[in-house]
């Protein structure tokens, strides 16, 4: 073939390399945003980490309110985070419940008296499993840990949404 079957105008060859060139620039500008979108889902799954809280001879069939902090990442921010949970034995079964009323979200109390947990803002009850009193606001019941016990002490891992 002959060159002049091949020859690349002017206008097709700036055509091209602009075209190339936007498209280099346009990749570099939209290949962070792409990556900071997808970070989270790039990322391995979270593991369920496991935070010890209190020994196993500690606790009673009595609700007992115990608190325990633990460090946290958010991408390039480390806090730490303290959380609390009644926790009593039923039975053999250790129960750990959440602290926060599932309502609008206040830290509820136990009532010793009444065996069962009020919420000071809006008048929430649940009885003593953390199951919500009818006729008060919290329409489901109290939240629930992921519960594991080993030589003793007993482990605390995520919050499962009871229904």
């Amino acid at each position: 073939m002959s060159e002049r079957e091949h020859k690349v105008s002017r206008r097709q060859f700036l055509s091209y390399t602009l075209t190339g060139v936007g498209g280099f620039m346009a990749a570099g500008m939209l290949m962070p945003m792409v990556r900071f979108a997808l970070d989270p889902a790039l990322k391995a799954g979270a593991e369920s980490s496991m935070e010890a809280v209190c020994e196993l001879d500690d606790l009673t069939d009595t609700p007992q309110r115990f608190t325990w902090s633990f460090s946290q990442q958010d991408s390039w921010y480390e806090s730490t985070v303290e959380q609390e949970a009644y926790i009593y034995l039923d039975g053999d079964d250790v129960i750990a419940l959440s602290s926060v009323c599932t309502h609008l979200g206040c830290t509820i109390a136990y009532n010793e008296d009444e065996s069962e947990f009020a919420c000071p803002c809006h008048g929430g009850r649940f009885t003593e499993d953390g199951t919500n009193v009818p006729g008060t606001p919290p329409r489901r019941p109290l939240d629930v840990f992921e519960v594991s016990v080993e030589n003793g002490t007993v482990y605390l891992g995520e919050v499962n949404r009871r229904d």
